[in-house]
């Protein structure tokens, strides 16, 4: 069975942050013989975009699964589902659960339901430092550039992150 290496980005702002983040990796862990590789330290970071609401738990995990880009995303959304995400919340709003796939393989993907590389991980302090935590060196397959990198070029505005 071939299996893929996934970056996916797991975040909450409402209730058990952390818990809800970590009940949300068990449950991809526990599907489809979904080997979890590494796990970064959490976060406390600020909201971005849409800032009127709470400060969000950030993490992120390296995955190996069978799982092909669309049937992880819908397993990933039916996750979120469980926890309590509401799929007609307000973007960037508030969630209990929000799963997100940064890297799969070094594929790129653009169909109407997925974009991989996620489309503004490389803008995102709270998406390249929990990845820098697994691995620095990921080189993002658009940008060729690696993930310590794309987190240099970031300026100090906004963005604030603090380990947890």
């Amino acid at each position: 069975m071939q299996t893929h290496n996934v970056l996916i980005s797991a975040g909450s702002n409402i209730g058990d942050k952390s818990g809800n983040c970590k009940k949300g990796i068990s449950a991809l862990i526990r599907a489809h013989t979904t080997v979890l590789l590494g796990e970064s330290k959490f976060y406390k970071t600020e909201p971005v975009d849409y800032t009127d609401q709470d400060w969000f738990v950030n993490c992120a995990i390296k995955i190996s699964t069978p799982l092909e880009p669309l049937e992880l995303l819908t397993e990933i959304k039916r996750i979120e589902s469980e926890a309590g995400r509401k799929e007609d919340a307000l973007r960037f709003g508030p969630r209990v659960l929000d799963l997100d796939i940064i890297f799969f393989d070094d594929r790129v993907i653009e169909s109407d339901n997925l974009i991989i590389p996620h489309p503004r991980m490389h803008q995102r302090r709270f998406v390249l430092m929990p990845i820098c935590d697994i691995d620095p060196n990921i080189i993002h397959p658009v940008l060729n550039k690696d993930i310590r990198a794309l987190l240099a070029e970031l300026d100090g505005s906004g963005q604030k992150v603090s380990e947890l």
